[in-house]
């Protein structure tokens, strides 16, 4: 038969007519809901990395499909946002035609993949029926006042031209083309995903996720209980708040440090400490957010002129401005305890400011400034000899009665900025109207529909502004002339619900029936890169939280389970990249060897959760193996199905095969894919020696061979299915129930036992499986390598 190309075509067409992959939620089985992330259509074709993703998924809900869930299993496009946008203006194409194309060309070689998906049940997140529903979406928070506009400090990334969510930024740079991220004070649309910092946060315990993933969401979200102080100015009716997590410290506050950026500050600066100060904030505001809070930049301040009153001693006490407070984090304001902070006593010791000790360590050691630790309190007042611990709530509560502080819970995390001032995602469904101000599109107009004929390249302002077609409307409440924003939502608003979609992609009516994705949700699978751990799944839950609270979900959760996949290096161990020239394509393998050998080499060649650098060597090993289960099979066709008299070998390989399963069920189980083909090999080599015997069970040998096939169609579906219908079994193998162990098969009439004479192996010793103590050690006597 020759495994190949053709054979896939064949049975991808016979699939298809049959309507095998059909989705029938009403069939029998538990349902399963398995789902990839979707991909960016920004190129032309996949890359082995998309391989690696959604072949192995398929492999594994292949498996579960054999054990009797009823699967779903769908896949779409992530259409929308800067990577399709950028890969249309370097090919001077349109980007909605660009993207058209580049889909086209994916979903084909999904299709030659021969994946499990029900290509009726996908979504495009670029075409109206589905970006109209992420409009009225956004309506939804908006209603709930979970969707808001503000002025504030936002990252600013001059390559995209176009501002950044926080999570968008990393190490200061932007995660798309890592320039260097600007701050800019701009009035941007946000999502208030600091509503649910606590949930978001108390609901990561019981998700099975990776530890790793949490973590980072634990460390995104960044809680931090303490209190929250009220500083006044003196001889001024302003006060501000600090936050801190060590106010038992507060004695030894001596002076207060505000970002430079602080609205406060020019309201509080004394006239002859003006233009220090501004020039201060000049030179302040040329550096980025990384640069001002690295450790290893020099600290400097500026003295404003003024002072604040330290609540507890009623202490005057300076307010400085340094670049290294932020404005967005916290209150932008600080309080400085140089005697018990490494940075604050860098800064003390620079400016000459006074340092005074308030905690002693609790054994009464001798310790040296700064003191970072916890301890007992001294220069205190009547706080003096307390613990950290009772301090921090015997000061709030003592300032709580006056006014002048609260018990306080911080959160690193920060609402999530949605506006983008990019043409290729959906537009805001927001009116801008002089007499009635902001006005939320009617729900019955939407979609607000992405004009095609825009200007869409680059140049810092909104490409929709451009258009007086889309900009210029009227008011839906006075029918005044008006203006649309002309922001775009961020290709992130798009995914963190395509998966409420899926089950219900083709009404019209509304975003989802709420009694089919009830049912169908939440996901039980999730695959896909743990670099989405702080921004798509953190507002994936969001989102799924937020719609649970506007009455459209019954669950809180999207995702039941996630795995990553690891990563696919270029050949040259860096990430696989346009400019580095080191994509590798996996049609050339495909068209070679079959989808199937290249799906098992990547299950083979490398652990899924580690990945590793591309190396097509070992794809020729997965061929011979293809070769050697063909020859076996078409051996068996004529073989008769008479009985042998090699007991004890039918009964060795009824062993391996009841442990192949064993194992390769727990393989495919945990995603274990190389181990899983590797147990395959081993019960094909004890296949084949067998089959070499003389005189064997020949009906025996084919059940075995049938178990074989029932284990490799999985991970090769094609090849499996030709196998199936060679050996004349009805059509189709991935009908048939994934095998069970027989666990008498795995009960040995004779093991071997090792034995150590003081702590070294000795030998090892064959002994009736039931044998007691005595027979093991009258065995062990026997053998002169261990009696000796």
């Amino acid at each position: 038969m020759a495994y190949s190309k053709a054979t896939d075509q064949k049975w991808q067409k016979k699939w298809e007519e049959t309507q095998l992959y059909k989705f029938n939620p009403k069939a029998k089985g538990e349902k399963l809901y398995c789902l990839e992330m979707f991909s960016y259509p920004s190129g032309a074709n996949l890359h082995v990395g998309h391989w690696y993703n959604f072949g192995l998924t398929d492999s594994w809900a292949r498996f579960k499909r054999a054990q009797g869930y009823n699967l779903f299993h769908p896949m779409g496009f992530d259409a929308f946002g800067l990577p399709a946008e950028n890969y249309a203006i370097k090919t001077g194409v349109h980007p909605e035609d660009s993207t058209i194309n580049n889909m086209n060309k994916m979903r084909e070689q999904l299709k030659e993949m021969g994946a499990t998906y029900d290509w009726d049940y996908t979504v495009t997140t670029c075409m109206p029926d589905y970006y109209k529903w992420t409009q009225w979406l956004f309506l939804q928070l908006y209603k709930k006042g979970l969707a808001y506009r503000a002025a504030a400090p936002v990252n600013w990334c001059g390559t995209c031209n176009t501002v950044l969510a926080n999570e968008q930024v990393v190490d200061g740079l932007c995660e798309r083309c890592n320039t260097v991220v600007d701050q800019r004070k701009l009035t941007q649309w946000f999502f208030k995903l600091t509503d649910y910092a606590e949930e978001l946060l108390a609901d990561l315990p019981a998700l099975n996720w990776p530890e790793a993933t949490k973590k980072i969401q634990q460390h995104w979200i960044g809680k931090s209980v303490g209190s929250e102080v009220t500083f006044d100015i003196e001889g001024s009716e302003e006060k501000f708040t600090v936050f801190t997590t060590r106010i038992d410290t507060l004695f030894g506050v001596t002076y207060v440090v505000v970002a430079p950026e602080h609205e406060l500050v020019s309201r509080f600066t004394t006239p002859e400490n003006q233009e220090a100060v501004q020039a201060y904030i000049k030179k302040t505001l040329e550096a980025n957010e990384i640069e001002r809070l690295s450790t290893e930049r020099e600290k400097t301040g500026c003295f404003t002129g003024s002072y604040a009153v330290n609540p507890a001693n009623g202490r005057r006490i300076p307010i400085w401005i340094a670049d290294y407070v932020l404005e967005s984090y916290g209150t932008g304001c600080v309080m400085a305890v140089p005697s018990h902070d490494e940075r604050d006593f860098a800064f003390a010791e620079k400016y000459n400011l006074p340092i005074e000790r308030v905690i002693d360590s609790a054994d009464g050691s001798p310790n040296e400034l700064p003191y970072t630790e916890y301890g007992l309190l001294v220069n205190s007042g009547d706080f003096n000899g307390k613990s950290t611990k009772d301090a921090k709530e015997a000061i709030t509560t003592w300032l709580e009665k006056q006014g002048r502080a609260d018990f306080k819970t911080n959160y690193r995390l920060r609402d999530w900025l949605i506006s983008r001032q990019r043409y290729w995602g959906a537009p805001i469904p927001i009116i801008h109207c002089e007499k009635c101000g902001e006005v939320p599109v009617p729900e019955a107009q939407l979609p607000v529909k992405l004009p095609y004929n825009v200007e869409f390249k680059p140049d810092g302002k909104s490409p929709l502004s451009k258009s007086e077609e889309f900009v210029n409307t009227s008011c839906p409440i006075c029918g005044a002339p008006a203006r649309r924003e002309c922001d775009t939502m961020d290709t992130f608003v798009c995914s963190s619900w395509y998966f409420l979609r899926y089950p219900d992609p083709n009404n019209t009516e509304q975003a989802f029936d709420p009694d089919i994705i009830n049912k169908m949700l939440p996901v039980d699978m999730y695959v896909g890169g743990r670099e989405h751990a702080a921004m798509h799944l953190i507002y994936a839950r969001f989102m799924t939280k937020a719609l649970r609270d506007c009455g459209k979900l019954s669950f809180s959760e999207p995702f039941k389970s996630l795995v990553h996949q690891g990563v696919i290096l270029g050949p040259d161990g860096n990430k696989m990249s346009k400019s580095r020239g080191n994509v590798v394509s996996p049609d050339k393998y495909v068209d070679q060897y079959g989808s199937d050998v290249f799906r098992c080499y990547l299950m083979f060649g490398f652990s899924y959760v580690d990945g590793g650098p591309w190396d097509d060597n070992g794809i020729k090993a997965i061929a011979k193996f293809f070769s050697r289960i063909e020859a076996l099979c078409v051996k068996l066709k004529s073989l008769p199905n008479g009985s042998g008299d090699y007991a004890q070998a039918e009964k060795d390989l009824d062993y391996v095969r009841n442990s192949t399963i064993v194992n390769v069920s727990s393989n495919m189980e945990g995603f274990q894919f190389n181990t899983a083909v590797a147990r395959l090999m081993e019960f094909l080599n004890a296949l084949v020696k067998y089959s070499a015997l003389t005189q064997i069970n020949g009906k025996f040998l084919k059940e075995c061979t049938y178990t074989l096939i029932n284990l490799l169609a999985p991970m090769a579906p094609h090849f499996a299915e030709e196998l199936w219908e060679l050996l004349g079994k009805g059509y189709s193998v991935h009908n048939q129930p994934w095998p069970v162990c027989n666990e008498e098969a795995l009960k040995l009439d004779v093991i071997e036992i090792p034995i150590q004479v003081n702590g070294k192996l000795r030998g090892v010793v064959k002994v009736n499986a039931d044998a007691g103590e005595d027979e093991i050690k009258a065995a062990a006597l026997e053998d002169e390598s261990i009696a000796c």
